[in-house]
Parts: C-alpha cells; structure tokens; sequence
C-alpha cells in the first residue's frame, strides 16, 4: 500500500509494522467501546423478589442496580431515658458503590445520600422496612427521594431499595461511660435498587 508524500512527492510505502499498528489501536477502541457498553448494560439488573411492604409504585422502573461495600457507623450515647446507661447511636453510612461489572461509580454517605461520580445525587427518606432473612444484619428498606442533583444516574431517582444485607449491625457491648463519643466502624454490605418514574 502507497500513501501520498505530506509535500505532494512521490508516494511513499506503508511499512507492515505500520499497518499491523493500525488494526491494533483500532481493535483496541471497537474493545473500549464494547466494554464500556456492557458496563453500562450491566448496571441494570432485575427487580427483587421483595416483601410487599418494600415495593416500589408500579409506575417507577429499574434504572440502576448497585453493591456497596463499607461501614455502618454508629456513636457510643447516653440513652435518653436512662443517661446511667449507653448505647450505640447510628450516626451515617460510609460506603463505595459499585455496578455489576464491579466498576466504582459513587458513594453513600450521610443524608442517607447516594452520590455517583457523575455528580449527580439523591438523599432518601425512609418510608419502610423489613428485617430481612438475616437476623445478623441491618434491615431491609424501602427509601423514597427526598431531593435530586445533577443530570446523571440518580438525577431522576424516585424510590431507593436496600436489600440483600450483610452486616452492618451495631455491636451488642463494648458501649459505656469510657467510652462516650467514640465511634464504632461496623462493615457492611448491601445491594441498592434505584428506580425512576
């Protein structure tokens, strides 16, 4: 194969390195964009099996399906009946929020607030709940939208469902008055189904 010289010369030859070179960045960029394809395929799952009280409006549709991976992050208190007595007081979620191909795309922190790295967000309020088959675990919850940032993945989220829980759990002990104001880190693991009207 030729190509023509950049000044007008003779036509110059392209070498087989250069050409081989070529179909590489080529089959390179068709395999990114395949990939970042069933990325974002792969962020939508289906809907849960779920108590009736967890639910979502038939109106609203699954937009997204995420696993986040973190803490449970709970305050050693006074109780506020007894202050002789202590307790641990959940104070905030800490955790990265991944897809289903395993690729990071936010986190959930205090509010409760999902935040992808879009920069869009949505912070929940809870409207119920569900222990769930694990009695080791935090509950089950049904979450509605409280208020939206930004055009990207929880712009438009209406209702939010955390199921599939692992941990999380306040410790049974290890509250008392030396322990005042201290924190306690517990992991957890969960599955959060977004979903838009």
């Amino acid at each position: 194969m030729r190509r023509q010289s950049p000044k007008g010369g003779a036509a110059r030859p392209i070498s087989e390195r250069g050409l081989i070179l070529k179909k590489i960045h080529t089959a390179t960029i068709a395999a990114i964009l395949a990939f970042a394809a069933c990325g974002a395929q792969a962020q939508v799952g289906t809907s849960p099996a779920l108590p009736a009280s967890l639910a979502v409006p038939a109106t609203q549709v699954l937009s997204l399906e995420t696993r986040a991976v973190g803490v449970q992050i709970y305050v050693c208190a006074a109780s506020k009946g007894d202050a002789t007595h202590y307790d641990w007081v959940f104070k905030a979620p800490e955790a990265e929020l991944f897809n289903l191909a395993g690729i990071k795309i936010g986190k959930h922190y205090a509010g409760p607030t999902w935040e992808a790295d879009d920069g869009s967000k949505v912070v929940g309020e809870v409207k119920a709940h569900d222990n769930g088959p694990d009695a080791s675990a935090i509950p089950w919850l049904l979450l509605s939208a409280k208020s939206n940032a930004g055009e990207g993945l929880f712009g438009k989220t209406t209702s939010v469902q955390r199921v599939n829980t692992s941990g999380g759990k306040a410790l049974p002990d290890g509250c008392d008055k030396e322990r005042l104001g201290k924190e306690s880190r517990v992991p957890y693991k969960a599955a959060y189904y977004f979903y838009s009207a």
